[in-house]
């Protein structure tokens, strides 16, 4: 048992490095990514804390480069997720009766591991396995990792801090228990971050937990659980399986003490699990649960006294950085008819610049798409706008999978504010732009409202400050986190806390309090120290 109150360090989120020409990280980096490339790795699951091989190999490569090869990684199947489950609960008694001061030094030493001795290695297997810059793995894999890990343990005493009052006689405290069972973590592709974060949240607050990495993320994963396992994680806590989805999900959420679930990922995949989890509700011994993020259609939504240069500027980055793969990425942007001509002259000017190829070249800003299903659903998408009567291609448009998965940063025009790329998901580098004419500012955010289920993230520019204040109340539920004169994307650990709410998910914004909150189960304890020796009340004296 603990013999202090600690405080533990203080949080601050990981400086981000620039890798500008002639630094010693740019040059470390490139180092680990000619490494990496030289070296094809044969990875393994880890379940109980021990490597698991099975015969089934499956080729991992680089969506930019589609003929090299990674490595391979070890497929299982539903008997590993069962030895995965078991693994878990056998780890789970002595890990939720761990000193909580023992579980934050794993995670705090995993943060330090990931911004000294594993920066480059977490930042090369981001950029060669899911394609992203240099520039954006470094915020994602290493800054935002840690700042998870180092935001989520100061969280985890923020919590351990609410405690109840306590009336003269007597002494109330909470207990912030671990939950009865096993959480399944099933983590994208898109965010390595996300993808670390969502099993080391549960595991903070002393859950044991199934982790199932997204199939084109699992080079990076692997990262991840060295780190996890040079930190000091005991055998059991975190287990990392490679199965297939629905074999996984099959297994996980019909086990009788399957206790939650943190997900990132589709709407549609999301909404399979909450009917299955109902489905099965006599199964479990608790409620399960039910933490996830989902899609979005982010938008920007402009007045005529917006700043043209930033608008262009907050386009271009919001859609196209990792070719448009946030969950929080600009879709779609509304702009007034009469700034839209010095807009479209802008922004084609600057687009024009941007260059396109493998991340190694840290020149590039676009990189490839994560894989061929996606590729081809998204050129399917710019070809029909292309013959379209509805949508005018105005930038952009080219797709070539013959070395990797490449999609031509695209701007669709929308001749329509209900145009099928102005609605749906498409999670790759395609803008859609709707102009409305001055004088239906209002008419028009009644459609931005309305056209689309999701509620991730938007963004207003404007310089009325009337407008801004008119626009952010009459778009509060159609974006969790909301941007004023910026991009919808970018959200920092500690700073904005993200998620969204309708088809975005279940809004419990990673790595805060609200989010922890649901990986415990408060027992509340009252001692009283003298008790009573009479049944009776005052009230129940007879009148003298």
């Amino acid at each position: 048992m603990p013999k202090g109150i600690f405080n533990v360090p203080v949080a601050k989120n990981e400086p981000v490095l620039s890798y500008a020409p002639g630094t010693p990280d740019r040059k470390a980096l490139k180092a680990k990514l000619e490494e990496l490339r030289s070296n094809e790795v044969d990875l393994p699951m880890v379940i109980g804390g021990k490597d698991v091989y099975t015969d089934c190999k499956v080729r991992m490569f680089p969506p930019h480069e589609i003929k090299h090869t990674l490595g391979y990684y070890s497929q299982g199947g539903a008997n590993h997720v069962k030895m995965s489950i078991e693994a878990a609960l056998a780890a789970r008694k002595d890990w939720a009766n761990m000193s909580w001061q023992h579980r934050a030094s794993v995670f705090l030493k995993a943060a330090d591991l990931l911004a000294g001795p594993y920066r480059a290695k977490i930042n090369a297997a981001t950029m060669l396995g899911q394609s992203k810059n240099a520039f954006q793995a470094e915020i994602d894999a290493a800054c935002e990792l840690a700042d998870f890990f180092r935001f989520g343990v100061k969280v985890m005493t923020d919590i351990y801090k609410i405690q109840p009052e306590s009336a003269p006689g007597m002494w109330n405290y909470n207990e912030f228990r671990p939950l009865e069972g096993f959480i399944f973590a099933l983590t994208p592709f898109n965010f390595t971050s996300i993808a670390g974060n969502l099993p080391a949240a549960p595991a903070l607050m002393g859950n044991v937990v199934v982790w199932k990495p997204s199939k084109t993320a699992i080079y990076s994963a692997g990262v991840i659980m060295e780190i996890f396992r040079e930190a000091g994680l005991p055998g059991g806590v975190i287990n990392l399986v490679f199965a297939s989805g629905p074999v996984a999900a099959d297994v996980v959420l019909t086990h009788p003490m399957f206790a939650g679930i943190h997900f990132t990922g589709s709407t549609g995949v999301f909404n399979s699990i909450w009917k299955t989890i109902g489905e099965n509700m006599p199964n479990y011994k608790s409620y399960p649960r039910i933490v996830g993020e989902t899609g979005g259609k982010d938008f920007i939504f402009a007045d005529n006294t917006a700043d043209v240069q930033a608008l262009t500027i907050a386009m271009l980055r919001g859609a196209f950085e990792y070719q448009g793969q946030k969950c929080s990425a600009a879709s779609r942007v509304y702009i007034p008819e009469s700034i839209w001509p010095e807009v479209k002259q802008l922004f084609g000017k600057e687009l024009a610049t941007v260059k396109m190829g493998p991340p190694e070249d840290f020149t590039n800003f676009i990189n490839a798409v994560i894989d061929e299903a996606s590729f081809d659903k998204l050129k399917g998408f710019i070809d029909s706008a292309i013959e379209d009567k509805d949508a005018e291609v105005i930038f952009g448009g080219n797709c070539d999978k013959s070395v990797g998965y490449f999609i031509e940063p695209t701007v669709i025009l929308a001749k329509t504010p209900k145009y099928i790329t102005m609605e749906e998901e498409l999670f790759g580098p395609v803008l859609t732009i709707y102009v409305y004419e001055d004088d239906k500012m209002d008419e028009t955010l009644d459609i931005l409202d309305s056209t689309s289920i999701y509620a991730l993230t938007g963004a207003v520019i404007s310089q009325n400050r009337y407008n801004i204040e008119k626009i952010t109340k009459r778009l509060e539920n159609a974006a969790g986190n909301f941007y004023i004169n910026d991009k919808p994307t970018g959200a920092v650990v500690g700073q904005q806390p993200f998620g969204g709410a309708r088809g975005s998910g279940t809004n419990d914004k990673a790595g805060s309090i609200f989010n922890l909150l649901r990986w415990t189960s408060i027992r509340t304890i009252k001692e009283t120290f003298v008790s009573p020796k009479n049944y009776t009340y005052p009230n129940f004296q007879p009148d003298k």
